[in-house]
């Protein structure tokens, strides 16, 4: 059997305790993603009435972090669906803000329903506010890894596209050198059934998600999309990653 957030074989787990102290636990679904996805049952993810779009101004990722938050880092990650990234990275300590939006593309303040075309070349993403001081980047990316699959090109499980795209937009070399680490590190060990295909790539220019879509899962938790997905995503940071995770 697989788990379905990142696609392992069940009971695996990663050697690589020094740098990934991650167990991967042993899923009861025996496929990867429920058949409950964004395409399940009138293809992507229907998307909500048109917001006002003035509302996805382009937010260079170095200057996220205003300047009472200085100390602070940014993190931006792209693993399919933004409300299943989104509602993960709200669960970790050191975790001050998530923000769902757009980068990677060549359109100019794109609208989701643009980036749902998968013409704009820009992926779904989550940019992350974090304290270093409380979590570190290497945790983060451990975070990430665990709770999608990083294998399957432009898609994750019946969604596809480029906008679902597995990718790391790094902020500096730090950030750079420790995704190519640990990528290489999961790959040489063989973690995974097939080559992991997460995209590297320089930050570009982020734009926020339309305001609907932000907190999606704490504003929408009956969704049936968000159920079928979400539920078995945080269970496991819950139970992987206990000590990162905040007080309920």
């Amino acid at each position: 059997m697989s788990c379905q957030c990142c696609g392992l074989p069940a009971k695996v787990i990663l050697p690589l305790a020094s740098i990934l102290a991650v167990a991967i636990i042993a899923s009861s679904a025996s496929t990867r993603y429920p058949q409950e996805t964004r395409q399940s049952t009138a293809g992507q993810r229907t998307p909500p009435p048109v917001a006002d779009a003035t509302n996805s101004k382009p937010v260079p990722g170095e200057e996220s972090v205003n300047e009472e938050t200085k100390k602070n880092a940014v993190a931006t990650f792209a693993g399919g669906c933004f409300w299943c990234v989104e509602a993960v990275f709200l669960e970790l300590k050191g975790v001050v803000s998530v923000k769902s939006g757009y980068m990677g593309g060549t359109t100019v303040n794109p609208t989701y329903q643009q980036i749902c075309t998968g013409t704009t070349g820009h992926a779904e993403v989550i940019q992350i506010e974090y304290d270093p001081n409380e979590i570190e980047f290497e945790k983060l990316l451990e975070v990430f890894f665990l709770t999608h699959d990083p294998t399957t090109l432009n898609r994750q499980g019946n969604d596809h596209g480029t906008q679902y795209r597995s990718a790391v937009f790094y902020h500096d070399e730090v950030q750079q050198k420790s995704a190519e680490t640990i990528k290489k590190k999961l790959d040489d060990a063989g973690i995974y059934p097939d080559s992991i295909v997460t995209e590297l790539t320089a930050a570009t220019v982020f734009y926020p998600a339309e305001d609907y879509h932000q907190n999606y899962f704490a504003r929408n938790p009956g969704q049936p999309y968000c159920q079928a997905m979400i539920p078995s995503k945080l269970q496991k940071v819950r139970k992987v990653f206990a000590e990162h995770v905040k007080d309920n």
